[in-house]
């Protein structure tokens, strides 16, 4: 099997083409995590969490990751979890991968060590939102 995927994805979205013996590319599936899109005060829900240290002392504490690294977080494990399905029912024997710095690095860290293994090519950029051409252009 020489089937190549291209993941091209940002916190909001994941495209995944396929690729054989390198000839044109075809979308195969998109995937959205709306709320990747969102801001920090929209994702927000509720006030500070509340502790107390000495008798009638109230603090409260910001949380570790912000609301929107989180929702990001959340779609990188998606995405890995739909990668590793797929390589373990042999749809793809290699992978690319492009997509912006700063989500390359999360997705990196939750990749399945199998998946990871099988990743060729990466480009840190944001290439989402463009068309089938542009991706082509990368890809070759």
């Amino acid at each position: 099997m020489d089937t190549t995927w291209i993941l091209v994805a940002d916190s909001g979205r994941a495209r995944i083409f396929e690729m054989h013996n390198h000839a044109a590319i075809t979308e195969l599936q998109d995937l959205t995590n709306s709320l990747g899109r969102l801001q920090d005060k929209e994702l927000k829900t509720d006030k500070e969490g509340r502790f107390f240290g000495r008798p009638a002392q109230g603090n409260t504490s910001e949380p570790d990751v912000s609301p929107e690294a989180h929702q990001a977080l959340l779609f990188a494990e998606t995405i890995d979890k739909f990668l590793s399905d797929s390589y373990h029912h042999q749809r793809f024997s290699k992978l690319q991968l492009i997509v912006p710095p700063e989500f390359l690095g999360l997705l990196r860290k939750k990749l399945d060590d199998q998946v990871r293994k099988v990743v060729v090519k990466e480009v840190p950029k944001d290439l989402s939102g463009a068309s089938v051409k542009d991706i082509q252009h990368y890809v070759s």
